[in-house]
């Protein structure tokens, strides 16, 4: 039997995937179960298994090129079993690969031109057959270099970088954000650190999880033209790697203790770093939570991660004066950023949430161990 290895549909946004590794070539035998090929997809790699035991017959995709969801990567077949490619001639893969004008340039000029970071397109050839030589490229630089700085490195935007680039901007240009900052007294989050050794993260977690129960508006997404409340609160926290921003999510967050928050905080953010999250680790989230304090960073304005319907923005850990009962006294103090989506919050009822979240930090309300 003929069988299909297509671009799996990893989350609810997903169009497409990149094909990262092989595990298998053309001819190999396969196991049912055993990882078959690497996609990159939603800040994440993820090892696509086998669907059945066979031979991998075609390889239709090779590594590196984007595919859109559903279209067909490889296909598996019995030992001795004959393939014909009309088989899947209705179900070819729409790849998506990038369409580049051919220019007809010398080594030497394309060496040039990388360098530089010049399109060749723009150059005026004066070689035979309209050819561009390296002459013709530092002409052109000559002429613009008032504009165009000397490239050491060009990045092809792919993989991570593709998907985050291209869910940031959805975010921006789809929901109207607006984003509110309140300062956090985190003294005695610190004790509670110390005492239990877990995570100022575990705790920002623990906070948000609560609040979301009691807030339900801001654990909500807009489909159309329905706001949705989800029932489970999902907090993702956003964890950079050497791949990208990656961000896990902790399924009903608001269920579990603080010490099972850290236990999931700790296990998912080293399977993100080694690029191992599976499927259910990193979808399903209602709400994220970024955190730039370890950078120096004292406050900023999230960008949303869609469909959700607000983010929030941690920043460092400072130690500020402060007036209590008439004297001077040194607290440690946090800025909090709620980015929202204003089409489904208004500022009243986000307000009311940000100042949930910070009651509880600094009283440390329903907290367990």
């Amino acid at each position: 039997m003929v069988t299909r290895v297509v671009m799996p549909k990893l989350s609810l946004t997903m169009k497409e995937g990149t094909v990262g590794k092989w595990y298998k070539k053309e001819g190999d035998t396969v196991e049912k179960g055993e990882p078959i090929v690497e996609v990159i997809s939603e800040k994440a790699t993820y090892d696509l298994e086998a669907p059945v035991s066979g031979i991998v017959k075609k390889i239709l995709v090779t590594e590196g090129i984007d595919a859109s969801v559903n279209a067909v990567l490889a296909v598996i077949t019995a030992l001795d079993e004959a393939f014909s490619e009309k088989e899947i001639s209705g179900e070819a893969p729409q790849v998506i690969e990038e369409k580049e004008e051919k220019v007809l340039a010398s080594p030497a000029a394309k060496r040039l031109a990388r360098e530089y970071g010049v399109d060749l397109s723009l150059v005026k050839s004066s070689g035979p057959e309209g050819r561009i030589v390296e002459e013709d490229v530092r002409r052109f630089v000559g002429e613009t270099r008032g504009i165009l700085p000397k490239v050491k490195e060009v990045v092809p935007l792919s993989g991570f970088r593709k998907t985050s680039a291209e869910r940031v901007s959805a975010s921006f240009k789809t929901a109207p954000h607006s984003t509110i900052m309140m300062e956090v007294d985190v003294s005695k989050a610190a004790k509670l650190h110390e005492k239990l050794q877990v995570s100022y993260t575990a705790i920002l977690v623990a906070a948000v999880a609560k609040a979301l129960t009691e807030h339900l508006i801001i654990n909500s997404t807009l489909d159309g033209n329905q706001i949705k409340i989800f029932e489970d609160v999902n907090v993702g926290v956003a964890v950079a790697t050497e791949y990208g921003l990656v961000v896990p999510v902790i399924h009903n967050a608001h269920r579990k203790s603080l010490k099972e928050i850290d236990s999931a905080i700790n296990h998912l953010t080293e399977k993100a770093r080694q690029g191992k999250l599976a499927k259910e680790e990193l979808t399903g989230g209602t709400f994220t939570i970024t955190n730039l304090g370890m950078y120096g960073v004292e406050f900023f304005t999230p960008i949303i991660n869609p469909p959700e319907a607000a983010i929030l923005g941690v920043g460092e850990i400072i130690e500020k004066p402060v007036v209590v009962n008439g004297k001077i006294e040194i607290k440690p103090k946090i800025m909090l950023s709620l980015s929202y989506d204003h089409r489904i919050v208004d500022g009243a009822p986000a307000s009311e949430f940000l100042s949930r979240v910070k009651e509880k930090i600094e009283k440390i309300l329903e907290f367990e161990g």
